[in-house]
């Protein structure tokens, strides 16, 4: 029986092959998100080892605000000059360095932009001199408070050189420096891990980068002779006392590179459900093949039965078979998982990872292990159904020519209406109930809905099919390329349920987004009074900001009515951390924002708090409130004013005197009415001239900038749409395979109609009209399911701001179009191949 079963494997090489790559693409997805984060952690395990590499010990202050790297960039607080001297006075200590290094330091390069980053800090630093890790390559080191060294990833993507004047924003607006030095690293690194560095002078630093003279944002610490670093940490800290973090160099190498872990984490999960949808779809693909396999098989098998084989040899029969393409489609789908994984790697350290030098190439074992379990086991569990379905063949089918009856679809017809509610009761309860598991329902529930519709679809596929039929029924061949794509429902259905979870996928991304883009839009008209704005693109960790004193001026521009700047900061409030806004002028903002309103300006000590935050806190005007922001003291305000939620951006407005302890000091936001009658395009030109010198931002008109804000909605958009072609692209693969196996299964009929002369071409467009109705029937089905759930995410999403319900008509049309499309590409070989059949061999086919 074994014999017999790989005889038939290799007897059919090209119809499992291509039920196969189903299982290899999806494989590929899964090793690719393990090898790219193997790869990715080892660099940066690398990166930061040799960050730490001349420290010993390293000692900072306590942040004042501790942030995660997913809540954003964490300020450092400034450590005295005293600690310094206190700890090189330690026993054990052979040197003790003070640093400044601090995120917030952009470069303007030679084309007057700000040099960007994509993830990787822009570090403001005091130069220490030449060591055992930073090499001077040209030049020297900054001595002058005018004067400036770059690291080389700075100068060659600035585009400057020693001599060159140089504009660096940091703290303050816009400062000209002369650059006198470019360095490198050891190992011939241009930067470390792509981090751009500027290297001023120590005082320069203090001053530009931590707003504290004589302060530094760290220690670093080397041991004498004998002493370990450990023994030397345990030395230091209980002399400095509570206020400080003294660790290990090896020890911040690794608490970095864990912190790192957790985005990398992040972003392999991603991958993975982009896999996982893949793999789901090519279920339906492999259980497509094998059904119509064993359809095709049904007297070889009842042959078998006939000659003694069980039950149980018949369903194993089928079993090997499917371990064996899991198992080739694993080992293809690791090769390629390593390929597009490196790739992805290489990609990430060119364009995300600022020049990130990569680690050697590994496959972990992770990525072998998951890949071999997946691919089996996912075909197995795709193969277990036709394989029942073979082992009830009756020995009697071999003395006959069978054909198989069409089984009712009463049984699956009423499990998918029970599978579905119990999809749509887990999508309700993860929406709409407060569980603690809410993701975890709502993926559920997205899958086991696909399941039901699955089972479902059947039911409806005779009636739709035979209406889309329609369209092409004006020909002989369109009539019977209607009827046979009609012929098999459960063929039919599982052949467009497949691209139906792609398309479906994709059309409920694109109903939330934009609708979610729509009430952006919305909102923004209801409460945005301004007619110009002064915003920039965020492209690193640091929002874009401008001098405040643009500000001033634009509201000195005649035809000006108002104009206000908007700070904001991550603080800590009696506890609780949170983001927070500030104004120079309350009174000011409250008419370019929002309703308007009679809002007095806030003193030093003064708050301004929304109406809902107030009731959440029990807050009420004279109530009073502690403030710890990124840098300075706790200080504690009075709430002074209450003010409705839509009035002013934000929950929580301090005074302009606050903004001095923010990491970010300078305004982020910048708010201009004009007054009635007054035409953008007169004060426009004019604002854009203030900004000319913060090359961060620009000032837009109203619409311009609520366009932009919206238009990181259509990059989602388009990034889901290029992870799932892939799941289309299987489904594809499906509609191909179906039609192929669908044509040598009726070889004996095509042989009939070509005698009695239906023509080649006819052949052809038989089999292309029942390629397109297919496609599209799943493309239907697709945008059907993805709009209904598009729509009840998004209406459970209302209290969240997405108040707006956007069908996109004319993305779904072109879904539609773009499966006709695809189904004439997938006919084309099966089409090819009808036509070419000999039609005397084609009669006698057994």
């Amino acid at each position: 029986m074994l014999r017999a079963t790989f005889k038939s494997l290799l007897a059919r090489k090209l119809r499992l092959i291509l039920s196969g790559l189903a299982v290899v693409l999806g494989v590929m997805f899964v090793a690719g998100a393990f090898v790219v984060t193997d790869t990715l952690s080892r660099s940066f395990d690398t990166v930061f080892a040799s960050a730490y590499s001349t420290t010993d010990v390293s000692v900072t202050a306590e942040p004042k605000v501790e942030v995660s790297e997913f809540e954003g960039e964490q300020v450092a607080a400034p450590l005295p000059a005293s600690a310094v001297d206190k700890i090189k006075t330690l026993p054990g200590v052979r040197s003790a360095t003070g640093l400044v290094e601090a995120d917030g330091a952009r470069v303007i390069g030679s084309d007057g932009k700000v040099l960007t980053s994509m993830g990787p800090p822009r570090l403001g630093v005091a130069w220490t001199g030449e060591d055992d890790l930073v090499t001077l390559r040209e030049g020297r080191g900054p001595t002058g408070a005018d004067e400036i060294a770059v690291n080389a990833t700075v100068a060659e993507g600035a585009g400057i050189k020693v001599g060159d004047r140089v504009g660096v924003l940091t703290l303050e607006p816009k400062k000209t420096f002369t650059l006198v030095g470019i360095y490198g690293y050891s190992g011939d690194r241009d930067s470390l891990g792509g981090v751009q560095e500027v290297a001023f002078t120590e005082p320069v630093a203090q001053k530009l980068m931590l707003d504290a003279p004589g302060s530094y944002t760290s220690v670093r610490v080397q041991a004498a002779g004998g002493v370990t670093p450990e023994a030397l940490r345990d030395r230091i800290a209980p002399a400095l006392g509570a206020g400080y973090v003294v660790k290990t160099g090896d020890q911040l190498a690794e608490e970095n590179a864990a912190d790192l872990q957790e985005g990398l984490a992040f972003f392999g999960q991603i991958l993975l459900g982009f896999a996982g949808v893949a793999l789901f779809v090519g279920v339906f693909l492999i259980l497509n093949t094998f059904s119509i396999i064993v359809a095709q098989r049904t007297r070889e098998l009842a042959l078998m039965r006939a000659l003694g084989a069980s039950s149980r040899q018949v369903i194993g029969s089928v079993l090997v078979e499917a371990v064996v393409i899991g198992l080739v489609a694993a080992v293809l789908g690791l090769a390629a998982g390593v390929g597009v994984g490196a790739l992805l790697a290489y990609l990430f350290a060119s364009f995300g990872g600022g020049g990130l030098e990569l680690a050697p190439l590994a496959v972990p074992a992770t990525a072998v292990i998951s890949s071999f379990v997946v691919g089996v086991l996912v075909t197995v569990v795709a193969a277990v159904l036709p394989a029942l379905r073979a082992a009830r063949i009756a020995p009697v089918a071999a003395m006959q020519d069978v054909a198989t009856p069409d089984r009712p679809l009463t049984r699956i017809s009423a499990a998918g209406g029970a599978v579905t509610a119990a999809g749509a009761a887990m999508l309700g309860v993860g929406l709409f109930a407060d569980t603690g598991a809410e993701l975890w329902l709502i993926l559920g529930g997205v899958l086991v809905s696909f399941i039901g519709i699955a089972l479902l679809t059947p039911l409806v596929s005779r009636p739709v099919v035979s209406l889309l039929g329609r369209l092409f029924s004006w020909s002989l061949p369109g009539r019977l390329g209607r009827l046979n794509s009609g012929r098999n429902p459960r063929r039919t259905a599982i052949t467009a349920a497949a691209l139906m979870v792609g398309i479906a996928l994709v059309t409920g991304v694109t109903v939330i987004m934009d609708s979610a883009k729509s009430s952006l839009k919305a909102e923004a008209a209801r409460v945005l009074k301004a007619q110009i704005m002064i915003s920039g693109d965020q492209n690193g960790p640091r929002a874009p900001t401008y001098d405040p004193a643009v500000v001033r001026r634009a509201a000195q521009i005649p035809g000006v009515r108002a104009a206000a700047g908007l700070w904001s900061d991550q603080v800590v409030i009696d506890g609780d951390k949170q983001y927070v806004n500030a104004t120079d002028d309350l009174a000011a903002l409250a008419q370019t924002y929002g309703t308007g309103g009679s809002l007095n300006a806030l003193e030093d000590d003064q708050i301004a708090v929304s109406v809902p935050e107030a009731a959440e806190r029990g807050w009420q005007v004279g109530s009073t409130v502690t403030v710890q922001a990124s840098r300075g003291k706790e200080r504690t305000y009075t709430v002074a004013a209450t003010y409705p939620e839509d009035s002013l951006p934000g929950r929580i407005m301090l005074p302009a005197a606050a903004t001095r302890d923010f990491g970010v000091p300078q305004p982020v936001l910048g708010f201009v009415r004009l007054d009635d009658g007054v035409p953008v395009s007169a004060v426009l030109p004019q604002v854009k001239a203030l900004v000319a010198d913060s090359p961060e931002v620009s000032a837009t008109d109203a619409a311009a900038f609520v366009d932009d804000q919206a238009a990181t909605f259509d990059t989602l958009i388009t990034m889901i749409q290029i992870l799932l072609a892939l799941a289309i692209l299987i489904a594809v693969l499906g509609v191909i395979n179906t039609l192929a196996l669908s044509v040598l299964e009726r070889t004996r009929e095509l042989g009939l109609l070509r005698a009695v002369g239906l023509g080649r071409a006819q052949t052809m467009r038989m089999v292309t009209v029942e390629a397109v109705v297919i496609s599209v029937f799943g493309a239907l089905l697709g945008v059907t399911v993805g709009a209904g759930m598009g729509t009840a995410v998004t209406r459970a999403l209302e209290s969240d701001g997405i108040t707006e319900l956007v069908l996109p008509w004319s993305r779904m049309g072109t879904y539609l179009v773009l499966a006709a499309l695809v189904g004439v590409i997938a006919a084309v070989l099966p089409a090819i191949r009808a036509a070419r059949l000999n039609v005397l061999g084609a009669i006698a086919h057994d």
